[in-house]
């Protein structure tokens, strides 16, 4: 697919500086440069300047709302040769600030430390994904995600002891047994089946009224893209599918998958949805599409904007999926 790597958090091409990671003098030299930035988040969500388009914010080093960060920076990479750290301040409390959404499907809550202007605020990342650049999205989905894994993972999953950061955060070392722990990214399939004019859509439970998506599930170990494709599709709905092709990926940090986009040809129409796995399926026609994306159709809400499931519709629907 010629557009696959425009897809929301690809395509910026990040020198992630992988080299320096585990050299303790080049790390200290990129801490110390003076054009080194932090991008700060707060429990998952990035620090932005509230605008359209918004700005991932990267502070200074010494910046004062680095004193509520955690001891411990993640190297994100460079901009330009300029160091790009990422800074966990979840441990700052917003006395009166909204905390209830946050974490939930839809957060619309912003906090506001009180070190930084008015119009710099923590937001949700998926609530903001489709608002910032192709660079910013990179680096605040790293971000959460590596932040995420870390949140996760503070003891050894082979003896249970607490384990230690180590490469500028892309590892963690037990002391006790000296087992390596390294970032966990799960692959999911996420599947444009067509039939036909129609391509087939299912929601989940607890997503808004009349929201539908693609299908989507975990790839078992052992198991091939086109395997999980055809198990997922026919365990979800009790669609067989055929041949099945690749389209495009997309990390997705909530909290750490890649989606892997394919397109697969459906053998039936007939549907048997599995309750336990989604709420509901059914065939959406192109030209129902085209009016659920225009805000036109009486019951069927588009993917999210930003989502792969929204891009692959989007040029499923324009023809531009060569």
């Amino acid at each position: 697919m010629k557009l696959a790597e425009t897809v929301t958090f690809g395509g910026s091409a990040l020198d992630r500086a992988g080299e320096i990671r585990n050299d303790p003098e080049a790390l200290a030299a990129a801490r110390a440069h003076p054009d080194a930035r932090a991008i700060a988040l707060w429990r998952g969500k990035p620090l932005i300047k509230r605008s359209r388009p918004a700005e991932l914010l990267r502070l200074p080093m010494d910046h004062p709302a680095l004193e509520d960060a955690a001891a411990d920076l993640i190297l994100l990479g460079r901009e330009e040769g300029a160091p790009r750290f990422a800074a966990d301040l979840s441990a700052w409390r917003p006395e009166g600030q909204g905390e209830a959404t946050v974490g939930a499907f839809l957060d619309p809550s912003e906090q506001h430390h009180p070190a930084l202007a008015d119009d710099q605020v923590f937001a949700e990342l998926r609530r903001i994904m489709t608002w910032l650049s192709p660079r910013d999205a990179e680096l605040a989905a790293t971000a959460k995600a590596i932040l995420e894994w870390h949140r996760a993972h503070r003891f050894c999953a082979k003896c249970g002891a607490p384990s230690e950061i180590r490469q500028a955060g892309w590892q963690r070392t037990c002391p006790a047994c000296n087992a390596g722990h390294f970032p966990r990214t799960d692959p999911v399939v996420i599947m444009l089946i067509t039939h036909g004019n129609s391509v087939l859509m299912g929601r989940s439970p607890g997503w808004p009224e009349g929201m539908y998506s693609l299908l989507a599930g975990f790839v078992e170990p052992g198991e091939t893209l086109e395997a999980a494709v055809r198990r997922e599709v026919f365990e979800e709905a009790g669609v067989k599918v055929g041949a099945v092709s690749y389209l495009s990926s997309q990390p997705w940090p909530f909290p750490a998958s890649l989606m892997f986009g394919c397109q697969g040809e459906a053998l039936s129409e007939e549907i048997e949805i599995d309750p336990v796995e989604i709420e509901d399926a059914l065939w959406v026609s192109r030209e129902e599409m085209a009016a659920a994306f225009a805000g036109e159709h009486p019951n069927i809400l588009p993917a999210r904007k930003g989502a792969i499931a929204h891009f692959l519709l989007e040029h499923w629907l324009a023809d531009r999926l060569d």
